[in-house]
């Protein structure tokens, strides 16, 4: 029962959790401004911390059962595409947001090809992290699934491929492809092509599935040849819209599946000569940076990638105090964030 301990003695969050008689997860969610927590558990968490001046970083390491103070950041990606991504960096700065006041150090670690991951695999089972951030894993990706066969505290960002009992935080791109196709209908497009992203990722299939099902909604064309694919990076894009372009197929619109890609698009289309938005209509889907370093200005589909992060971290430190922990799942809306294209 809440209060059952001495207020003033309450210096570390299991002992705030006592005295406020919430979990420790509660109290790290208030802690961190964090969604999920109920106004009455919020402000009896608050004025528990207010009668002891509880110090977040005093014990941070009571939150999880295990000792190394520290989680990874597992990204399955080439190094250039870490570093030109804005996505990658928002996902640091969310996890950071969390772990910074606990105390708990986030460790970045790349697992771009077999020789990477079998280097990753032996350092996560000498314990040199409490447990891992797994994010832009693709079909054929082993880690997830080695992970939670060997029951390593993992959660994913993105929904698992397969049936993969593991926790995950996601964006609906289904519904999200729908906002963009929307958009570009209410603007008069009626030809609507998509740059879609790499189909053996969860993003990229529902991505292309949202487009195709809200055209096919609204009785328009959803045809194979207004279809081209890249990887959601710089230059994948380029080389997409050069093939629809060459195809000859007409078009007035088009969805691109990521921001970097839809740089990509308007650079194609300027050389070509077609104007943006009175020739073609451009929706990208992120709403990074460069959605508002294009030029023009790109009318993009926006996923709130830090607050994703925020909670995906959350779940991972709940899975590391308690490894039985039911499996979740937390999927974020999008929004249509309307612009120059």
């Amino acid at each position: 029962m809440a209060g059952h301990m001495d207020a003033p003695q309450a210096r570390t969050i299991k002992e705030i959790a006592a005295v406020a008689g919430v979990s420790k997860s509660t109290v790290s969610r208030v802690l961190n401004d964090t969604p999920g927590v109920s106004p009455k558990a919020r402000e009896l968490v608050l004025s528990v911390i207010a009668r002891t001046g509880y110090q977040p970083n005093r014990a941070a390491r009571t939150l999880v059962t295990r000792t190394t103070g520290s989680i990874g950041l597992v990204v399955s990606e080439p190094h250039g595409r870490i570093l030109s991504d804005p996505f990658f960096a928002s996902m640091v700065r969310g996890a950071t947001q969390v772990v910074r006041p606990l105390g708990i150090h986030l460790v970045l670690m790349l697992a771009e090809d077999q020789h990477a991951r079998d280097q990753l695999l032996d350092y996560l089972r000498r314990g040199h992290v409490d447990g891992v951030l797994l994010v832009s894993t693709h079909a054929a990706d082993p880690l997830p699934r080695i992970l939670v066969a060997e029951r390593l505290p993992a959660v994913l960002s993105g929904r698992p491929v397969g049936r993969l009992p593991i926790s995950y935080v996601d964006v609906d791109s289904v519904a999200g492809a729908g906002l963009a196709v929307e958009h570009l209908v209410s603007r008069g497009c009626r030809r609507i092509a998509t740059i879609a992203g790499p189909q053996d990722m969860p993003a990229g299939q529902d991505r292309l599935r949202g487009w195709r099902k809200a055209l096919l909604a609204r009785g328009l064309p959803a045809d194979r040849e207004l279809v081209a694919y890249g990887d959601f990076d710089r230059g994948s894009g380029a080389r997409a819209m050069e093939e629809l372009l060459a195809r000859g197929v007409d078009f007035d619109g088009v969805f691109v599946a990521s921001d970097l890609m839809a740089l990509d698009v308007l650079a194609v289309l300027r050389e070509h000569a077609l104007r943006v938005p009175e020739d073609v209509g451009v929706v990208g889907f992120d709403d990074s940076v460069a959605a508002t370093q294009a030029r023009p200005a790109l009318t993009t589909v926006r996923q709130p990638v830090e607050e994703m992060a925020k909670a995906l971290t959350l779940s991972l430190l709940d899975r590391i105090g308690d490894p039985d922990a039911p499996i979740t799942s937390r999927i974020f809306p999008p929004k249509l964030i309307p612009r120059s294209t």
